[in-house]
């Protein structure tokens, strides 16, 4: 499936103006694999809070923008068709990707979306198209002490966690349908990596929230919950690397190798924001999940309202980014892959653990945008010490 060295590929990303697309469109032309890169999406560029270096890469004479509403059948016909030729690759990241949307949002924002442009490079006969999936596929309830037993496999018994997973479920038995179309799909894991507004950043948001109102941080379940990660360059590297290595109607997991837990991100956020934390375990939890709504619009408005003085002290007028959780990704439930497969492709991954650095350069890029309140970061150099564990625990 690789080019042979004989021309570089044309490549087309549908949703190629979000967090993953944006990546995927700089790892292409800054390691020049590609002789064009169409970046077909309904959010123009102008409009994506890209920063510098991404509207660099998209400034660049070999990346194209086409605006496409891809529930539209014509838009995506017109999305695919180029004169200059076809696209040898089509990775498909466009999606409805909001949780605790309703079922018909789902059905028109992912399942018809993404059979559309299923068909469409079917007719089109691409080299091979990607899907990108969910990793909530495989639900475990069990306590933290048994964990979930092993890190589950692609050809595991998938049991969709969240209402966007059930929907990506149904989209790859759909594409068994495409006979004639060679599709690989991908499952990642928690992506994270500058411009991550949905993966790693609510949690450093909250971080910061309890900085700014010197309380101990407590988080749902215990220490051991799973949730593994990728970053966001892994993510690209692993694309292109299965665009030329990868079997055509396989399903790949992206995960790193350091089986993140929320133990593990707590303790990164604390570290960056110095403050304390604490998890209220299983069996207040469960007491909790009993009236789950309440409890997390609780916990939402709780965040709200120290987030929005702290933008409005920094002028920070209009953002992306909030600290809401939506109530299913509060649930007990593991994010835990087995990446093996993967890696007998010969892929090797960069980057293997979330570290205090990636997230620092996150919030700095969201800082550098004028998107983040920067004194919440800078915050934690003057007020070292401030927070203690008897102010803390007002917080339940």
């Amino acid at each position: 499936m690789a080019d042979g060295g004989h021309r570089r590929a044309r490549v087309l990303i549908l949703g190629g103006t979000g967090f993953i697309g944006r990546h995927l469109v700089a790892y292409l032309v800054s390691h020049d694999l590609v002789s064009k890169v169409r970046v077909a999406d309904k959010v123009p560029p102008q409009m994506a809070w890209l920063n510098c270096q991404h509207k660099e890469v998209f400034a660049n004479p070999l990346v194209e923008f086409k605006h496409s509403s891809l529930i539209n059948p014509a838009s995506v016909k017109n999305a695919f068709t180029d004169p200059e030729g076809e696209f040898d690759y089509v990775i498909n990241l466009a999606a409805e990707t909001k949780y605790g949307q309703t079922d018909p949002v789902y059905q028109e924002g992912i399942n018809r979306l993404s059979t559309n442009c299923a068909a469409e490079a079917m007719d089109h006969k691409v080299k091979l198209y990607i899907e990108f999936s969910s990793g909530q596929m495989y639900s475990s309830d069990k306590v933290e002490e048994e964990v979930t037993g092993k890190p589950c496999r692609e050809d595991g018994k998938c049991e969709p966690w969240t209402h966007l997973a059930k929907h990506k479920l149904e989209v790859e038995h759909q594409l068994e349908n495409f006979k004639d179309l060679n599709y690989i799909i991908v499952r990642p894991a928690i992506v994270y990596g500058p411009g991550d507004r949905q993966g790693l950043t609510p949690r450093l948001i909250i971080g910061a929230i309890y900085k700014y109102i010197r309380q101990k941080m407590k988080m749902l379940w215990t220490k051991d919950l799973k949730m593994n990660t990728v970053h966001v360059q892994d993510v690209c590297q692993a694309v292109w690397h299965l665009c030329n290595h990868g079997s055509p109607g396989q399903v790949y997991n992206i995960v790193d190798s350091s089986d993140t837990t929320q133990g593990k991100v707590c303790h990164l956020v604390a570290e960056l924001f110095n403050v304390q934390y604490d998890f209220v375990g299983s069996m207040f939890s469960n007491i909790a999940r009993v009236n789950m709504t309440s409890v997390v619009e609780e916990i939402n408005d709780k965040h709200m309202t120290p987030w929005a003085e702290a933008c409005q002290t920094d002028n920070v007028s209009n953002t992306p980014l909030d600290p809401f959780i939506d109530e299913e990704l509060l649930y007990n439930k593991h994010l835990y892959l087995d990446g093996k497969k993967l890696l007998e492709t010969g892929f090797i991954y960069q980057i293997p653990a979330p570290r205090l650095e990636h997230l620092r350069e996150m919030l700095e890029d969201y800082i550098s945008l004028g998107l983040f309140p920067k004194t919440l970061l800078k915050q934690e150099i003057s007020s070292k010490g401030d927070n203690s564990s008897d102010i803390g625990d007002k917080d339940e």
